[in-house]
C-alpha cells in the first residue's frame, strides 16, 4: 500500500473538513431563514456540482485558477507557486465538490427547526 496517497488524502479530507463546516453552517443558516429573491440562485450555484460532470468542473477550475487567469497569477505572486497542482489547488477543488454535500443538509436540518 502507498502510505503517501493514504496520508495525503487524509490531510485533504481534514483539511477540507476543517474549512468547509465554518462555512457551510452560516450559508445554510442563511438560505433556511431569507426570503430574498437571490435565494434560489445561491441554492443552484451551491447545487451545481452536483449536476455537472467532474471533468467540466475540473476544466473550469484549471480555467479559472490556471497560471493565465488573474486569480491564478494573483496566488502565483503572493505565494511563490501556482495555485493548480498543488495542496491549496486540491483543498480549494474539493470545497467547491463538496459543498452541495455539507449545505444541503444543514440547511434542511435549520429548516426543521420551528
Amino acid at each position: 500500500m502507498d502510505w503517501q496517497s493514504f496520508s495525503l488524502s487524509l490531510q485533504l479530507a481534514l483539511v477540507t473538513l476543517a474549512l468547509l463546516l465554518p462555512l457551510s453552517i452560516p450559508a445554510a443558516y442563511w438560505l433556511a431563514t431569507t426570503q430574498r429573491g437571490i435565494k434560489p440562485w445561491v441554492e443552484g450555484l451551491i447545487a451545481l456540482p452536483l449536476v455537472l460532470p467532474p471533468t467540466v468542473i475540473g476544466f473550469y477550475l484549471l480555467i479559472v485558477l490556471g497560471r493565465q487567469s488573474w486569480l491564478g497569477q494573483a496566488y502565483e505572486q503572493l505565494f511563490g507557486q501556482p495555485l493548480v497542482f498543488s495542496f491549496s489547488g486540491l483543498v480549494l477543488a474539493s470545497i467547491i465538490f463538496n459543498i452541495p454535500f455539507a449545505v444541503q443538509p444543514i440547511q434542511r436540518a435549520f429548516e426543521a427547526i420551528p
